[in-house]
């Protein structure tokens, strides 16, 4: 496995499109309260209970539950979370990249509904970007490369020139459908597990040097 460094030392980017949950923020305590919650209503064993961090919750909830109930228990799902943002913490080294990063050069790309993403961003203590793009705001979610296409559009650039900076391997999948370069970061998954172009295990290790012309260079910590 090859560092970000490593990885990137002969080229440049326009943008970095992060995931959020387990990349930049750690809301898992919540994500599974509200999960465990929520299968206990729908008839699973809650203490069992599992689901696959980085899918969105729709995809989960149609793979669970008969056609005629999805959009309510989205419905359910999304007002569970919603009401729960308890223990939503900063990752280590969130903070100082994106101070680091020009406001018009990095996105939030996740899974979440927009309320429970600008909930959590406000439960972690950062503002959001200019550009965040949620599961409402695409018609096919992750590993689909729709979302990752949608952001980098939005901030004005080609995917092929946008880092896509992930925890899980639906979120890298879709990175790397978008044709964007892709880094993994050790947070629902183990390293071994993520098939990416550089790991790193936390933000924390990653830094990034803006050129004059706005450029983005990543670098080791």
């Amino acid at each position: 496995m090859l560092t970000p460094g490593l990885a990137f030392a002969d080229r440049t980017f326009d943008a970095i499109l992060f995931d959020m949950d387990g990349t930049l923020i750690s809301s898992i305590a919540a994500v599974d309260r509200s999960w465990a919650r929520w299968a206990g209503e729908y008839g699973y064993d809650s203490e069992t209970f599992q689901i696959s961090h980085g899918t969105p919750a729709r995809t989960l909830v149609e793979q669970l539950v008969p056609p005629e109930q999805v959009e309510e228990a989205v419905a359910r799902i999304n007002a569970i979370e919603l009401a729960d943002t308890d223990g939503v913490l900063l990752l280590p080294g969130t903070g100082s990249l994106f101070e680091a990063l020009p406001a018009d050069r990095h996105a939030i790309i996740t899974s979440c509904t927009r309320d429970l993403a600008l909930a959590r961003i406000a439960a972690a203590g950062i503002t959001a970007p200019g550009v965040v793009v949620t599961a409402d705001d695409v018609a096919h979610g992750k590993p689909d490369p729709e979302p990752f296409v949608l952001g980098a559009a939005l901030l004005g650039f080609a995917p092929s020139r946008c880092l896509v900076v992930e925890d899980a391997p639906a979120g890298l999948a879709s990175g790397r459908a978008a044709g964007c370069a892709t880094l993994a970061v050790n947070g629902t998954h183990d390293l071994t597990e993520l098939d990416a172009d550089a790991h790193a295990p936390g933000l924390a290790r990653v830094g990034v040097v803006v050129a004059a012309d706005g450029t983005l260079r990543i670098v080791d910590l």
